[in-house]
């Protein structure tokens, strides 16, 4: 018997004991899965990036940078406290300008380093949302909210009456200033 199929033993069975699979049943269609409404509804979720983990990150670029000058100083030959105000100057310029130490694209970035990879994708799609001239308020998938696209059509409809209104009012009163003036 194989994965508890067959025979226990071909023994007094008259057979070899190979198990045949049965060609003649057919499989039913997989049925389709029904999806709620609410879920199409919702925006994907998309992890933001740790700020914490993206600080540390600099920073720890910033002390691998102090090493490399320490080992070179010491390298060659300074004593300990000239290298220690070296290293502290660079420590602090370093420092200041902390924000555009991380800053990268995206493309020379591993996989497995998550958190820069998402603060480089939402850098990258704020940038495309500022191309395609999309508001900060625009909400994904309100264009099929048939309710929302009414409401914002009437909204339209409204502003543009009472600009109408305005500049009639406007012009009829050019048209009386002109009449008083001749």
């Amino acid at each position: 018997m194989y994965n508890g199929i067959g025979l226990n033993t071909p023994r007094g069975s008259g057979t070899n004991g190979f198990v045949v699979r049965n060609l003649s049943f057919v499989k039913p269609p997989p049925r389709q899965k029904e999806y709620d409404a609410d879920e199409f509804k919702s925006n994907p979720k998309v992890k933001k990036a740790n700020t914490a983990i993206l600080d540390h990150d600099r920073k720890r670029k910033v002390e691998v940078k102090c090493m490399e000058l320490r080992i070179k100083l010491e390298d060659e030959g300074l004593d300990d406290e000239a290298i220690e105000e070296k290293v502290d100057n660079l420590r602090n310029e370093l420092l200041a300008d902390i924000e555009k130490i991380g800053e990268t694209d995206g493309k020379n970035l591993k996989e497995y380093e998550t958190h820069q990879l998402s603060a480089a994708k939402e850098k990258a799609n704020e940038k495309m949302k500022k191309a395609l001239g999309i508001n900060k308020e625009y909400v994904e998938g309100s264009a099929f909210d048939r309710e929302l696209q009414e409401k914002l059509r009437e909204e339209r409809k409204a502003k543009r009456e009472a600009e109408l209104e305005v500049k009639l009012e406007r012009e009829e009163k050019e048209r009386s200033s002109k009449r008083r003036r001749n």
